[in-house]
């Protein structure tokens, strides 16, 4: 039937109120909104439960039944939802990333946190998938550098921009150079991370698309550059978690920049996220809080 608990708590409220404009007042939602609300509710189930007239609402005998119930189940469902808060206190706020954290934000932002809520630690933890493990409840935040997908429960915002840069070896032609082009690295064998690329060959012109090979991870990017069999692009976040003595950085100047999300699950798995949120916002826009 798709009932949803926001049905319940319309009925509930009107139940108790007795009238649409007390009802609304007690839910903070306009009049309208909970008409079509009860009207929704009574639609998928098939049955009036509620009576109107030109000065109360009655509940019918079936609506009667459905408010007991409803009242019993939503009083369960708030105090399993206090407990959740409740442990949830008591746990760090694990924040995922899967190849670099915020860049050269991350340490001044966590120590940043650390003063100001020396109560509420950080837990960050680097995951193949981290929207994934937002997403089953295995973190709170994931630093992501693409968008989350449309429909996977999850709120985002962007904090920064980053430029894309080109990793070669020590000793490449390109090594010294203050900055290269996509044309430069057209004619290179790319390394691609299988679980963390956030620059691919759409970057190139169809045509005028390098080699590519694929790798696992970070570290064996890492090392396929440094051995010179591959070069690399990447973001600018890659630079400050993963500076290597084989590997030179030169920013990419005809590219893009990466776009660096915050996500989180809509219904905030932690007390602490929305005060993160705030902090992190600060630190990117700014360089400081």
């Amino acid at each position: 039937m798709n009932v949803e608990v926001r049905h319940l708590r319309a009925l509930v409220a009107i139940g108790e109120e007795g009238t649409i404009t007390d009802a609304a007042h007690a839910l903070r939602i306009s009049q309208p909104a909970l008409s079509r609300t009860l009207e929704q509710l009574e639609r998928r189930l098939g049955v009036r439960l509620v009576e109107r007239t030109t000065r109360r609402l009655a509940l019918t005998e079936a609506g009667q039944r459905l408010w007991d119930q409803a009242r019993h189940i939503l009083g369960q469902l708030d105090d399993a939802l206090a407990e959740a808060a409740t442990r949830a206190e008591a746990r760090p706020l694990r924040l995922a990333f899967a190849w670099a954290a915020l860049g050269r934000h991350t340490v001044p932002l966590l120590r940043t946190w650390r003063e100001r809520h020396p109560d509420a630690p950080v837990q960050v933890r680097r995951l193949d998938d981290p929207e994934a493990a937002v997403r089953r409840g295995a973190a709170d935040l994931a630093v992501l550098r693409t968008r989350p997908a449309d429909g996977s429960g999850l709120a985002h915002t962007v904090l920064t921009y980053e430029r894309r840069m080109v990793a070669v070896p020590e000793g490449h032609p390109l090594a010294e150079r203050e900055r290269v082009h996509l044309a430069d690295v057209a004619g290179e064998l790319v390394a691609l991370c299988a679980t963390a690329a956030t620059s691919g060959v759409e970057l190139w012109a169809e045509g005028q698309r390098p080699r590519t090979l694929q790798v696992p991870g970070v570290d064996e990017w890492l090392t396929v550059i440094a051995t010179g069999e591959a070069v690399g692009v990447t973001a600018e976040g890659t630079v400050h978690h993963h500076p290597h003595p084989g590997v030179r950085y030169l920013p990419l100047a005809d590219a893009d920049p990466v776009t660096v999300h915050l996500a989180w699950p809509a219904v905030p798995t932690h007390p602490a996220t929305e005060a993160f949120l705030h902090l992190a916002r600060r630190h990117a826009l700014t360089g400081r809080a």
